[in-house]
């Protein structure tokens, strides 16, 4: 009994946080998606699944939707592509007070401001490379935003994997190719795991570096929601939309779960 009061009293003010500052909001935007206006206008209200239905009636909303989806696809892999090596050299291959200057190269991005860093890319991407205002332009900034999530958590599954498995399977003949595909990358899938929720999740909701870097190509459902609650303040329609996203994601991991578990218990 003593010891349930002590994990209440250490994990209650968590919980209680949480249910203030994300299920409350998420409670009343959930209810704000079944209006057929903002409530808060004084204006008279009904309830509707039209914000609902219009998702799957109107072209814009489904076509944008498999747009963020695509690109949250494209960026996650590039982190991947780029931020696995990293780890992995980082893990087995740099020592001492390098890796510790690298680290520190590695997470300078989060001492400034994500806005700041958005804009940074308007002057690369305009006069070196000239793609500013383009899909590419979108898929650079948001790989910049989130590839010290994928080069972070692949580190940290690395860094746990026991050199001498390695040595061990090279000892029975096993070339390096051969022992880095089974074991360890096998050993590492968590963290290559985490690195996917990391990353694939906010970047299908993403909407300031689409707004900055994309132009024409900005068009996908996280500006489409920000528009609904800023500009056009329909609010009702905007929370219909993110859920919807919501939904898509659930969908997407609840599809993915049996490949998860295979591999978690692989790793």
């Amino acid at each position: 009994m003593r010891q349930a009061r002590t994990v209440f009293a250490l994990t209650a003010p968590a919980y209680l946080w949480l249910a203030v500052t994300v299920l409350l909001p998420l409670a009343a935007m959930f209810y704000f998606s079944f209006l057929t206006a903002s409530p808060l206008g004084g204006k008279e209200v009904h309830f509707t699944l039209k914000n609902y239905t219009d998702f799957f009636t109107k072209h814009i909303y489904w076509y944008n939707a498999w747009r963020s989806i695509e690109l949250g696809l494209y960026v996650t892999a590039l982190c991947l592509v780029i931020g696995y090596p990293a780890a992995l050299g980082l893990a087995k291959y740099v020592k001492g007070r390098w890796r510790e200057a690298i680290f520190l190269l590695i997470i300078l991005p989060f001492w400034s401001n994500a806005l700041v860093r958005t804009f940074s890319w308007t002057m690369v991407l305009r006069e070196p490379f000239n793609i500013l205002f383009s899909y590419p332009a979108i898929v650079v900034g948001l790989v910049h935003a989130y590839l010290p999530y994928a080069i972070l958590t692949c580190y940290i599954s690395l860094q746990a994997i026991d050199d001498a498995l390695i040595e061990a399977g090279r000892s029975l003949g096993a070339t390096p190719a051969q022992a880095f595909r089974r074991i360890t990358l096998p050993l590492s899938m968590p963290g290559i795991l985490a690195a996917i929720f990391l990353i694939f999740v906010p970047v299908i909701g993403s909407f300031m570096e689409p707004r900055i870097l994309g132009g024409k190509d900005a068009i996908m459902l996280g500006p489409i929601i920000e528009g609904q609650f800023i500009t056009a303040f329909n609010w009702p329609l905007g929370a219909a939309l993110s859920f919807t996203m919501l939904g898509m994601v659930l969908v997407i991991l609840l599809a993915a779960t049996p490949f998860l578990k295979k591999q978690m218990a692989v790793g």
